[in-house]
């Protein structure tokens, strides 16, 4: 494609033009709405199960679709966010991007699925159930088509059709809830593990028909050909993300296990609650951080300016949203009885404050993802979950859970101030973006 062309579909200035500005806001916020509405129809989802499953099953199948979900954020080897900074640009080797990277979380997710049911007798007893003839097979598969179901999130996102993410994501819940209620008659001992295979199957297979049959036809011939050599993912990219994502999973995931091991079931059951209605914030500004992502690739020389405007539009939706959670935070948890409410409102108040100089965090995060700072990336990431986690454990044993809280809000606001004082490891201040990205795709 001729530089000519380039420009006339990059906007008649021969930058990103309105719409890529426009779309910064619009897609973070439509990914937002998708993880409200992902969560408000999850929440429906086990609360129609437990009416009709009994205590057991509900708990038994519970365990497998965290194992199933947990093998399957592993085995897609972080590809997501891979596909978020090179899809923008990919042209028309997206479809063989894509193609090669489903591969590749698939083949990975089947083995780790396969050797989870080798050692399930010792990892986890409860879980014998899947030993199954048909259960056993089921499980793995759906294993790697939940793989699947994560990574074109992130393609479709790459691809600036965020509505996509909404509508899949709202198709996999309502078929999930609706053959949740018709197993429950069928099959009462296994009817939610299969309601979640079939359900993702079907999610699975409608978005990469759109995504084969249109999208990338389509982003073949829109998009940029003179960056596109510039856009591919190296090994020592993908090994880099990976490493980062794992510290953030190992930071989040690990907290209950921490607090139960810390300090009991029930001031687990009341963190539980609390730390997820605290970081729903977070979600914020990872969607924020998502579209930052690529808009920046597809646009490197507006990247300086998108961070601004991030950081801007969003600080405020933060303080908004953290003075409204700690107002209400009583009032929120004692939807779920009075101990709750008695025991969470502090830790629920430290969460969402925390996300505010999380922001800065998943700014940085973001644009070092976009440019390719490897070094960076692994680093910030590694050093605010590690001092976050550290500080959660030193302080659980004297403020209990809100100690949990205290900890991620001094260690969020430390490394948020840090990578203030030191924008220029993360932004390109004092020099041209795509230079700046050009630096990073040499090393």
């Amino acid at each position: 494609m001729s530089s000519g062309l380039g420009r006339r579909l990059r906007g008649a200035d021969g930058a990103a033009g309105p719409q890529s500005k426009d779309q910064l806001l619009r897609n973070g916020h439509v990914l937002t709405f998708n993880s409200v509405l992902t969560g408000a129809l999850g929440a429906g989802y086990w609360a129609f199960a437990a009416r009709n499953y009994d205590a057991d099953t509900v708990g038994r199948n519970y365990s497998a679709v965290s194992a199933m979900m947990l093998l399957a954020g592993v085995g897609q080897l972080n590809l997501t966010n891979v596909l978020l900074r090179f899809v923008p640009t990919a042209a028309g080797r997206t479809r063989r991007l894509v193609t090669m990277a489903y591969l590749a979380a698939c083949a990975t997710t089947v083995l780790l699925a396969g050797a989870f049911l080798l050692l399930q007798p010792v990892l986890s007893p409860g879980l014998r159930f899947l030993h199954d003839p048909l259960l056993g097979p089921c499980f793995v598969l759906a294993s790697a088509a939940y793989a699947v179901f994560v990574i074109q999130d992130g393609v479709l996102t790459g691809l600036r059709r965020t509505d996509w993410v909404v509508l899949e994501n709202a198709v996999f819940s309502v078929v999930k809830i609706v053959l949740v209620a018709v197993l429950a008659v069928v099959l009462p001992s296994s009817g939610i593990l299969l309601s979640w295979t079939l359900a993702v199957a079907v999610a699975v297979t409608i978005t990469n028909g759109f995504l084969y049959a249109r999208a990338f036809p389509r982003h073949a011939m829109t998009a940029l050909d003179e960056r596109a050599d510039a856009s591919r993912p190296t090994g020592a990219y993908v090994m880099a993300d990976y490493v980062a994502a794992l510290c953030w999973l190992g930071a989040t995931a690990l907290l209950p296990v921490l607090v139960l091991n810390r300090l009991g079931p029930d001031q687990t059951a009341f963190f539980s609650l609390a730390w997820l209605a605290g970081f729903s914030l977070y979600q914020l500004n990872t969607s924020m951080g998502e579209s930052l992502i690529v808009e920046a690739a597809n646009d490197p020389a507006q990247l300086l300016k998108q961070c601004h405007k991030v950081l801007r539009h969003t600080g405020m939706l933060l303080v908004a949203g953290s003075a409204v959670l700690c107002l209400a935070a009583p009032l929120l948890l004692r939807v779920f009885g009075p101990d709750y409410a008695r025991n969470g409102s502090g830790l629920l108040r430290l969460v969402a404050l925390s996300a505010i100089p999380n922001l800065v965090v998943t700014v940085a995060v973001s644009a070092s993802r976009a440019q390719r700072r490897l070094g960076v990336l692994m680093g910030i990431l590694a050093v605010v979950c590690s001092l976050s986690t550290g500080l959660s454990l030193v302080l659980m044993p004297v403020l209990g859970i809100a100690g949990v809280g205290a900890g991620w809000l001094i260690g969020q606001t430390f490394m948020a101030v840090l990578l203030w004082w030191r924008k220029p490891l993360w932004l390109p201040v004092g020099r041209s973006a795509p230079q700046a990205a050009q630096n990073r795709d040499a090393a």
